[in-house]
């Protein structure tokens, strides 16, 4: 299997924060504007200047929290992307993918697209719209460091070993070698959506125990009939900037 990607071992994840600090600092990105909302993660949620979110869920048993649960959220980088599907029908060069690592790319051109389809279309709920630009953004893999043989800014970041980075082969057999070893302890450890993505979590226990769209089976893509296909291909566009 060619191409890069991620191995995001759930079970090691403590919620430093790390990953998602070092995003902001990479890609130059100013810091929310975050609210006390009842809960230890912030910023709420993913915005079009936060590529990287730690989800955390409390695990309540009896009026007691019981466990904790951490989720670095980030685009999945899919073998065969929705939002460049969809986006492919305004702007073929709104939405690239590259050859050589198999990076998603959103581009300038994302503002000829329209964002409630993009992010609609997204079986992770990733994709955000700066309301003022019109321009849609998500994690790039760090594309600037891959092409210049460096990790990603979150996998350098990580502490714990929970995030890792490399050829997509060997990222699928340590992704396999540790769910293993995994459910010696976790008999419900599963990988999320192995086969379909460049971002592979471990998760110890139901993927819908950390957030709705872990997987895409627990969101499900913006799927479009047949009669809404042909309206979108012979409306008329927005013209292409």
């Amino acid at each position: 299997m060619d191409g890069k990607g991620f191995f995001i071992d759930l079970t090691k994840c403590h919620a430093c924060r790390g990953c998602q600090v070092a995003c902001k600092q990479w890609h130059k990105l100013p810091a929310e504007d975050t609210r006390n909302w009842g809960s230890f993660q912030n910023p709420k949620d993913l915005s079009f200047i936060t590529y990287k979110l730690v989800r955390m869920e409390e695990v309540v048993e009896n009026g007691k929290i019981k466990d904790w649960l951490f989720f670095p959220d980030q685009c999945r980088h899919c073998f065969d992307p929705p939002c460049k599907m969809v986006g492919d029908m305004d702007d073929e060069q709104a939405v690239l993918q590259d050859d050589r690592t198999g990076a998603v790319l959103f581009t300038s051109r994302t503002k000829n697209l329209f964002p409630d389809e993009i992010k609609g279309s997204c079986p992770y709920d990733i994709p955000r719209a700066d309301q003022n630009s019109g321009l849609i953004s998500k994690c790039d893999m760090c594309f600037d460091r891959v092409m210049n043989d460096r990790l990603p800014a979150c996998v350098l970041a990580c502490p714990t070993g929970t995030m890792h980075f490399g050829d997509m082969d060997e990222m699928k057999e340590l992704a396999e070698k540790r769910l293993a070893e995994a459910r010696k302890i976790y008999p419900e450890a599963v990988l999320g959506d192995p086969r379909a993505v460049r971002v592979i979590y471990l998760f110890q226990t139901s993927p819908s125990k950390f957030y709705h769209s872990a997987v895409a089976s627990l969101h499900g893509p913006r799927r479009f009939t047949r009669k809404e296909a042909f309206a979108r291909v012979f409306k008329n566009r927005r013209p292409l900037v």
